[in-house]
C-alpha cells in the first residue's frame, strides 16, 4: 500500500514538473523583465553587451573609475542600438558577433561562436576559461594573427592590421604561451632586440632591463636564455613584452610556474600600470583565484562567454565561495537541456547549488539538439550539429553591423616600407643567431666544398683499366701470349714494285689500343672469352681471323677480286656489353681513335699521305669546348648551381622553420615587423654564407681542379650568387607553405630531383620528351646552366640572348617566390 502511494505522488510530482517546463520560456522571460534593472544587458548572441551598445548616441555619462562604468553598465536597460565607430573607439577592445571556424564548412570546428567582448581602458581584463575554448585563437584575433570568419574587433581606436592602427606594432605588448625567445641570446640581448624592433634607444632599453630584472628577479643578464630554466624562460619572456610600456598588454599564461610571492609581485605591477588609464592589460591563467585583482574578468567556455563582470559582482550574485565555483555553476546553466554522453560528472552537477533565477546570459537549449560530453572543461557549442539555439522570445532584433571605414586610396598609404630600426633588430639578430652556431657554420660552408670535391673527382672522367678480352687467332691457334712483336719502323709496302706484304697488322693495332685501355685480357678461343664476359670479366671482347692482314691488303689494294669471305676476314669482331651506355660510347671510340693512331702511324713510316687510310671523315678541332670530351665540362656549370641553390633552400627553410616552430617569428609579426622586412633581413646576412660559398666552389672548381673557363669571371660569379639567391627565396615559400621541418625536407627532396633530371644538368634537354621540354623551360635552373655553360665554354657575354635569358629567367623566378612569401607570411593566419 504504501509502495503504491509512493507511485502516485511520484507521478504526480513529474506531471507538475512537465507543465512547469512548458511554462518556462514564459516565466523566464518575466523574470528578466522584472530583473532588467538589476542584471548586466545581453544581446542576443549570450555576451555581454558593454556600456556604448545599450545606451542613446546623444547620451553621455562620466565615468571615472572602471567600478563606476561597471555600476553604470549594470544599471542600464537593454535597449538595442547601433554599434557605432565612435562608441567602439572608446574602448581598449571592442569585439563583437565574432565567429571563428576550422574544418569544413558541413561540419565545421567552431572555435568562436559569436563572442562579444568589451576591455575598457585603464583596465585589467581576466580571460578564463578551459583549455581549448578558444581563448588563444580569441587573442590571436584581436593582434592581427588571425582574420574571423565574420563579426568585427577594435583595438585602440582601429581595426587589427588596418592602416595606422598601430596593431600588430609596438602599441601592443605580447606574450604567447609559448617562450618565443631566442637561446642564443642572453637576456640583456633579448631585450635589446625587442627594444629595438619597438624603436627604443639602446640607453632607453637598458634602464629598462635594469628596472625589469629586479622587478622578476631575473639572474645574470649576460646568461643565455637556453641555459635558464623553464620559469626564468617565462619571465624574460614577461620582461620582453612590458619592456616599452605598451598601451595594450596581452599576457597568455604569464604566471606559471611562477613563485607565489614574485606571481602577487607581478599583479601589484599591473595594477600600478593601469591606474593612468594609460596601459590596459588582458591576461589569461589558469590560476582562477588570483583574478580577483583584475577590474572584469570573462568566463569563456566553447567559443562564447558565460559572463563578462567584476569578481566580486559574481561572487554576489551566484552566492559562490570563489570564481571557481561561479564557474562550475554557470557551466551546469549552459549545460541545461543537453543529452550525456557520459555520467562520469553526474554527481558533481546534482550537488551543484545553481541561483535561484538562471542567469540571462546563459542560453537555453532544445534536448533534442544539445548534447554534451559530461566534462566541465569539454566545449560545448563546438560543432554545427549542435549549435546554441536561443528562444525567440528572447531574440532582441539584431541589427547590422556598421560599415567599415574605407581603406586610404593613395598608393604611398598602402605600402608600407621597410623600417630602418625593424631591420638593424632584425639584421643583428639573424646575425648573431648564425654566427654563434658553430656548428652550423662549419656544415653550411664544409659542405658545399666536400661536395665540389667529389664531384670535380668522381664524375665525367674516363673510365680505365676495364677488362677487353683479345683472341688474336693470327698469331696461332690457342695462343694467350700478349707478347705480339712486329717491326714497327718497316713498311709492307715495296718501295720499287710498289706492292704491299701487310703481316701482323692485328699487333700494330692493339699496341694502340693498349695505350688507351692497358688492361687487355688475351684468351686461346672465342668460346672461353664470350663465357667469361658473359660472367661479368670483360666489358669488350674482339676477336681477330687467323688472315685478318691478308685479306685486309686484299680489301684495300685489290677490292675487284675481293669476295665475301675475303670482306668478312678482314675485320675484326667486336662484342660489347651494352648495360652502360657511357662505357660502351667510350670504348667504341677507342677502337675507333685505336685504329686511327695505328694507320695514320704506317702511313707514316712509308711516307704516303698521312690520313690516307683514315676514316673519309676528318673531325677538326670544335668550334667550342675540347678535343677530348669531358662529361666534367658538360655537367659542371649546372652542379655548381645546384650546389648553391638548394645549400641556399636548406639554409633558409630551417631557419625560418626554427623561428616559426618557436613562436618567435610569430611574436616578431605581433611586434610591428612585416613579411617583407624579415624576407630581406635573413637575404642580407644570409648573403654573406652565399658569397663565401661561390667563391669556395669557383675557386675549387676552376683552379684547383681546371674546369673550364673561357668566360668573363664577373658574370660567371654573379649568375652564381642571384642563383644561390633564387634557392633563398624558395626556401621562404618552402617554410610558409610547411608547418614542420620534416614536411619541408621532403617538399625540398621532391623539388631536388625534378630539377636535376629536367633542368639539363645531367641529360640534353633537346633529348626529352617534347612535353618535359616544355616544363623545363620554364625551371628555376634551366635558363641558368645553359647560361652559365655557354659562358664557361663558349667564352660568350652578356650580349648574347642565350646568357642573358639565364639571367633574366633567375631575376623572375626570384621576384615570384618573394612575392609569394610576402602573401603567405601576411595572409596564412588561419
Amino acid at each position: 500500500m504504501q509502495s503504491n502511494n509512493e507511485t502516485i505522488a511520484i507521478c504526480k510530482f513529474w506531471s507538475v514538473l512537465r507543465s512547469l517546463l512548458m511554462d518556462y520560456p514564459t516565466c523566464f522571460q518575466r523574470s528578466c523583465e522584472f530583473l532588467i534593472g538589476k542584471m548586466p544587458a545581453y544581446d542576443n548572441e549570450g555576451a555581454t553587451i558593454s556600456m556604448e551598445d545599450v545606451r542613446d548616441a546623444e547620451e553621455t555619462i562620466a565615468v571615472n573609475t572602471i567600478e563606476d562604468q561597471l555600476n553604470a553598465r549594470r544599471m542600464r536597460q537593454m535597449r538595442s542600438q547601433k554599434s557605432t565607430v565612435a562608441s567602439r573607439r572608446q574602448q581598449a577592445v571592442c569585439v563583437r558577433r565574432a565567429h571563428k571556424n576550422y574544418g569544413p564548412k558541413k561540419n565545421p570546428n567552431v572555435i568562436l561562436d559569436g563572442l562579444n567582448m568589451t576591455v575598457p581602458k585603464g583596465a585589467i581584463y581576466g580571460l578564463l576559461g578551459a583549455s581549448g575554448c578558444g581563448k588563444t585563437t580569441l587573442l590571436s584575433c584581436i593582434v592581427g594573427r588571425r582574420r574571423l570568419n565574420s563579426g568585427e574587433i577594435w583595438v585602440l581606436g582601429g581595426r587589427p592590421g588596418g592602416p595606422g592602427s598601430g596593431v600588430p606594432g609596438p602599441r601592443i605588448g605580447y606574450m604567447p604561451q609559448e617562450v618565443a625567445l631566442f637561446g642564443e641570446f642572453s637576456i640583456r640581448e633579448t631585450m635589446t632586440y625587442f627594444g629595438w624592433i619597438a624603436g627604443m634607444e639602446s640607453r632607453e632599453v637598458d634602464e629598462r632591463t635594469d628596472f625589469l630584472i629586479g622587478l622578476l628577479q631575473l639572474p645574470n643578464p649576460t646568461k643565455q636564455v637556453k641555459n635558464l630554466s623553464g620559469g626564468q624562460m617565462r619571465r624574460v619572456s614577461l620582461a620582453a613584452a612590458l619592456l616599452h610600456e605598451p598601451e595594450l598588454l596581452i599576457l597568455d599564461e604569464p604566471t606559471v610556474g611562477v613563485d607565489p610571492v614574485l606571481r602577487q609581485s607581478i599583479w601589484d605591477h599591473l595594477v600600478d600600470i593601469c591606474k593612468g588609464g594609460k596601459t590596459t592589460v588582458i591576461i589569461t591563467t589558469h590560476y582562477i583565484d588570483e583574478t580577483k585583482q583584475a577590474n572584469i574578468i570573462g568566463l569563456m567556455r566553447g567559443g562564447r562567454f558565460l559572463a563578462e563582470e567584476a569578481p566580486t559582482e559574481l561572487i554576489r550574485r551566484y552566492q559562490a565561495d570563489s570564481l571557481e565555483d561561479v564557474f562550475l555553476k554557470l557551466a551546469v546553466l549552459q549545460n541545461k537541456g543537453k543529452r550525456r554522453r557520459s555520467s562520469i560528472l553526474a554527481n558533481v552537477v546534482e550537488k551543484v547549488e545553481l541561483p535561484p533565477i538562471p542567469d540571462p546570459a546563459i542560453d537555453l537549449e532544445d534536448a533534442e539538439i544539445g548534447e554534451i560530453s559530461g566534462e566541465f572543461g569539454d566545449n560545448v557549442s563546438m560543432s554545427s550539429k549542435s549549435r546554441v539555439v536561443v528562444p525567440t522570445e528572447l531574440n532582441a532584433p539584431v541589427e547590422a553591423l556598421p560599415p567599415e571605414e574605407e581603406p586610404p586610396n593613395g598608393c604611398l598609404e598602402r605600402i608600407k616600407p621597410m623600417k630602418w630600426h625593424h631591420m638593424k633588430a632584425l639584421v643583428w639578430k639573424n646575425f648573431l643567431s648564425l654566427f654563434r652556431n658553430f656548428g652550423l657554420i662549419a656544415f653550411i660552408i664544409g659542405l658545399p666544398v666536400s661536395q665540389m670535391v667529389l664531384f670535380c673527382l668522381a664524375i665525367g672522367h674516363k673510365p680505365i683499366g676495364l677488362p677487353i678480352a683479345v683472341v688474336n687467332y693470327e698469331m696461332g691457334p690457342n695462343n694467350t701470349s700478349p707478347i705480339c712483336d712486329y717491326d714497327k719502323e718497316h713498311c709492307p709496302q715495296n718501295p720499287e714494285t710498289y706492292e704491299w706484304n701487310l703481316t701482323r697488322f692485328s699487333c700494330r693495332y692493339l699496341d694502340y689500343l693498349s695505350r688507351r685501355q692497358s688492361n687487355l685480357v688475351y684468351y686461346p678461343t672465342k668460346e672461353q672469352a664470350m663465357q667469361d664476359a658473359g660472367r661479368g670479366k670483360a666489358r669488350l671482347v674482339l676477336v681477330f681471323p687467323a688472315n685478318f692482314s691478308e685479306c685486309l691488303q686484299v680489301r684495300v689494294t685489290d677490292p675487284r677480286h675481293a669476295d665475301e669471305f675475303t670482306i668478312m676476314n678482314s675485320a675484326m669482331e667486336a662484342h660489347m656489353d651494352d648495360t652502360d651506355k657511357q662505357v660502351e660510347w667510350m670504348l667504341v671510340r677507342e677502337l675507333q681513335m685505336a685504329f686511327l693512331d695505328a694507320t695514320e702511324h704506317l702511313s707514316d713510316v712509308c711516307n704516303l699521305p698521312k690520313r690516307i687510310m683514315a676514316f673519309p671523315v676528318n673531325f677538326h678541332a670544335p668550334i667550342y669546348g675540347l678535343e677530348d670530351p669531358d662529361f666534367t665540362d658538360f655537367a659542371g656549370p649546372g652542379v655548381i648551381l645546384t650546389i648553391i641553390f638548394f645549400l641556399a633552400v636548406a639554409l633558409t627553410s630551417g631557419s625560418m622553420l626554427a623561428e616559426r616552430n618557436e613562436g618567435i617569428l610569430e611574436r616578431s609579426l605581433v611586434s610591428g615587423i612585416t613579411g617583407t622586412e624579415i624576407l630581406f633581413s635573413h637575404v642580407l646576412v644570409q648573403m654573406i654564407v652565399m658569397i663565401i660559398q661561390t667563391v669556395m666552389v669557383l675557386v675549387l672548381g676552376f683552379v684547383v681542379f681546371g674546369l673550364t673557363i673561357n668566360g668573363p669571371v664577373g658574370w660567371v660569379s654573379v649568375l652564381t650568387l642571384i642563383t644561390g639567391l633564387c634557392g633563398m627565396t624558395f626556401g621562404f615559400v618552402v617554410s610558409c607553405l610547411c608547418d614542420t621541418e620534416r614536411t619541408a625536407t621532403y617538399l625540398a627532396l621532391g623539388s631536388f630531383l625534378p630539377m636535376m633530371l629536367l633542368c639539363g644538368i645531367i641529360w640534353p634537354v633537346e633529348g626529352m620528351h617534347e612535353i618535359l621540354q616544355w616544363i623545363s623551360y620554364v625551371l628555376p635552373l634551366t635558363k641558368s646552366t645553359e647560361s652559365l655553360r655557354s659562358m664557361l665554354q663558349r667564352g660568350w657575354t652578356l650580349t648574347v640572348p642565350t646568357v642573358y635569358s639565364g639571367f633574366i629567367s633567375t631575376a623572375l623566378w626570384i621576384v615570384v617566390y618573394l612575392t609569394v612569401s610576402i602573401l603567405l607570411i601576411k595572409f596564412k593566419k588561419g
